[in-house]
């Protein structure tokens, strides 16, 4: 199968979530680290769980799934131990069009998560489609000795170079960003502490290949 990788803004939207143990956890943490009103249904919910319900993280149902649950829900993960239900959730999901994850049921889902590595506002997603979850951790687990904290500062910066450009008015092509950003060379300035030599690093570059192109 494969599948077409999209970012969801699920900040605000309602998400429920079925089951109590700790792989429910791992996805209530991750949809609420992403601005989602939570809420989970299971009869019995680990204590982790009921402490975030406790604080009004989350909405806490302590019993099974019913039929009518998803109505308004944007998404669903059925993460129950009993794959009956699982597949009851897909279904009143698949008919009131709700986006729907069953754990370790590719077939039965509409997306599948992946693995993901986060510097700031950097994210990276690491999928193998499904077919084995332990190396796309692997992988991620790789990717984060290669990318350290300083990516985060990396983004604060062009975001902030870009935004001034934008008010002075001057155009950049992609192109001209692609050849602009020497990372390693950035990275190492920023290491160093020399954010404002950073800025001027990137800026120069970007007016002496826009003048080059001009005049070419």
């Amino acid at each position: 199968m494969s599948y077409y990788p999209v970012f969801l803004n699920i900040k605000g939207k309602k998400c429920v979530v079925f089951g109590g143990g700790e792989v429910a956890l791992h996805k209530v943490t991750s949809l609420l680290d992403n601005g989602a009103r939570v809420k989970i249904v299971s009869p019995v919910i680990c204590s982790d769980l009921s402490r975030l319900a406790e604080t009004g993280a989350v909405q806490e149902v302590k019993r099974e799934y019913r039929d009518g649950d998803l109505r308004g829900v944007f998404l669903a993960i059925a993460a129950t131990d009993n794959w009956k239900t699982n597949l009851e959730i897909t279904v009143e999901a698949r008919r009131r069009g709700c986006l729907v994850n069953t754990v370790d049921d590719a077939d039965h889902s509409d997306f599948i998560l992946p693995s993901c590595l986060r510097r700031g506002d950097i994210t990276i997603a690491v999928s193998t489609s499904g077919k084995s979850p332990a190396l796309a951790r692997k992988l991620r687990h790789k990717l984060e000795k290669e990318i350290g904290n300083e990516y985060a500062s990396l983004i604060g910066l062009v975001a902030a170079v870009r935004e001034e450009m934008k008010k002075q008015g001057i155009k950049i092509n992609r192109n001209t960003w692609q050849e602009a950003l020497d990372i390693e060379w950035l990275l190492t300035l920023l290491k160093s502490g020399d954010t404002l030599g950073a800025k001027a690093a990137i800026m120069g570059k970007l007016l002496a290949i826009q003048d080059y192109s001009n005049v070419s």
